[in-house]
């Protein structure tokens, strides 16, 4: 990518969230000249009417994979929040030749041949399976409260839980099978959310500590950051561009 040239920015989304969780980040990055991409996945937000057992990690990886491929881009960064992370992982894994970085926003970062329940108890897993059945005979789970996030401004609480939408439970079921290791030589940044701390992000972020290879930063924010602090997040990101462009 030549030198002061705009960077691509493509956004993924964590779980019960969409394409308009980033819509604060994005802005801050439309003013700097760059262009950006915020997909909702297969099932939720304004694809909610997807919804359906057959949806998989493979229908977001393929959400991403596709939207890339379609709009013929390249040096793409990107940036994906909390269980994001795994359909990141998979696109980095698909497509590494189009994308110039990944950055995991207090992210998950999967354990390949782990699925998402797996990293659970037995205890959570069965709540969380009864929480699914209760609500629609097993097909999602319905959002939690908005501070589960580490929100706690009140309009962006009542802002969040207006725009939550059940999480496809079919999604968590399949493991993550990777060709190649987590970010495939692709450069990686794990930004982590440390106040408060969500604690099932604990051990995603040591693993992305322990990488010498990756770049780890700590940022004084909670784990919904793009929607509390979008000024913080955009600064970030915008220094990635930097980078990745040779600026």
């Amino acid at each position: 990518m030549a030198a002061n040239a705009p960077a691509t920015f493509v956004f993924v989304p964590g779980a019960f969230h969409g394409g308009w969780c980033w819509a604060r980040v994005t802005r801050e990055l439309h003013g700097a000249g760059h262009v950006t991409f915020s997909p909702s996945q297969t099932g939720l937000a304004d694809r909610r009417h997807l919804l359906s057992a057959d949806i998989t990690i493979d229908t977001f990886i393929s959400d991403i994979e596709n939207l890339v491929q379609s709009e013929e881009m390249d040096g793409v960064v990107l940036v994906a929040h909390s269980l994001g992370g795994r359909t990141a992982a998979g696109v980095a894994d698909r497509i590494p030749e189009r994308l110039a970085h990944v950055v995991f926003l207090d992210a998950v970062i999967p354990a390949p041949g782990v699925s998402a329940p797996e990293t659970m108890s037995e205890s959570q897993r069965e709540a969380r399976l009864r929480l699914a059945v209760d609500f629609d005979g097993g097909l999602s789970i319905p959002p939690p409260p908005a501070r589960v996030f580490g929100l706690e401004n009140p309009a962006d609480i009542a802002w969040v839980e207006r725009r939550m939408t059940p999480q496809p439970l079919s999604v968590e079921r399949l493991s993550l099978t990777l060709r190649h290791g987590v970010g495939n030589g692709i450069p990686v940044t794990y930004l982590h959310c440390i106040a408060p701390r969500l604690p099932i992000i604990d051990s995603s972020a040591a693993y992305a500590r322990s990488r010498s290879d990756w770049t780890y930063t700590q940022l004084d924010c909670g784990h919904s950051a793009m929607v509390s602090d979008p000024d913080l997040v955009a600064a970030e990101l915008l220094a990635i561009a930097g980078r990745s462009t040779g600026d």
